[in-house]
């Protein structure tokens, strides 16, 4: 069973990049969001097994997302 992890930036190609290399290695299958406001409800849709939460973004950082 692959692991879901959800990728949260505010760069569409950084996001990207994750993506195309976790899902490359067959063990992974990965969301991508890149607006920190709405990255909750892909959260509770996904239900991911790991976050990756960009720490600088603007409205809701991943600082803010863990306080």
């Amino acid at each position: 069973m692959k692991k879901r992890i959800l990728v949260v930036d505010d760069e569409p190609p950084t996001t990207r990049l994750i993506r195309l290399n976790l899902e490359h290695t067959g063990g992974y299958e990965v969301r991508e969001e890149n607006d920190s406001a709405r990255a909750a409800t892909p959260g509770q849709e996904f239900r991911p097994d790991l976050i990756l939460f960009d720490v600088i973004m603007p409205i809701l950082d991943g600082a803010d997302a863990v306080a």
